[in-house]
Formats: structure tokens, C-alpha cells, sequence
């Protein structure tokens, strides 16, 4: 059931970006701010964790997970070393996510060629 689950949360993430970006003139950066945005929103007030219970990996796959993650360490780590915690906190849950796409963007450059 998760794996159903997780197909429906990331489905309905994937379909809701798809409608925006067809009905109003946003890009696709608009729309990746906006989503990061949201996950942050949602996890200010523990929804976001009620997500990713429900959806597993469905919910920790999307861009909207991000956003949950930024919040998520800024606030265990302001709870552990105060107003420094912010930033400390932030950048030890999303070091390793940004360091792999980092990398794995570095490596399909080499890989693949843009087409013009």
C-alpha cells in the first residue's frame, strides 16, 4: 500500500506543477521556489511529517521535500545550539542531497550534449 501511496503524493505534486506551469505564466523556477516554499509551510506546522508517514519515499522524493528538510534543521538545530543552530542545522540535513546533485549534474554534463 506505501508504494501506492507514494505514486499518488509524488502524482499529485508532479500534476498540480504541471497545471500551474499551463495556466499561469510562471517558469519553471517560479514554480520550484513556490513548491520549496510549501514544504517549508507545511512542516512549520507538522503536516509535512503526516506526508511523509503516509507516502514514504513519495513525499521525501519531491521537490517539495526540500523545503521540508531547510525548515526541519533549522529548527532542530535552533532547538539544540540556539540562533547559530539556524544555519548549522539547515546545512547538516541538506548537505549530502546538495553534494549529490551537485555531482551528478557535473557528471551528466560530461555524459550528455545539450542540443541547441
Amino acid at each position: 500500500m506505501i508504494y501506492l501511496n507514494a505514486f499518488i503524493f509524488a502524482g499529485i505534486v508532479c500534476a498540480l506543477a504541471q497545471i500551474i506551469l499551463d495556466k499561469f505564466k510562471l517558469t519553471p523556477g517560479h514554480i520550484t521556489v513556490l513548491f520549496v516554499i510549501i514544504g517549508a509551510f507545511l512542516d512549520v506546522f507538522n503536516v509535512y511529517d503526516k506526508f511523509v508517514l503516509w507516502a514514504g519515499g513519495g513525499a521525501l522524493v519531491p521537490i517539495t521535500s526540500f523545503g521540508h528538510m531547510l525548515t526541519h534543521g533549522a529548527i532542530a538545530g535552533y532547538e539544540e545550539e540556539g540562533f547559530m543552530g539556524l544555519l548549522i542545522g539547515t546545512f547538516d540535513l541538506t548537505s549530502a542531497g546538495i553534494c549529490a546533485a551537485i555531482i551528478f549534474a557535473f557528471y551528466f554534463s560530461l555524459i550528455f550534449k545539450p542540443r541547441d
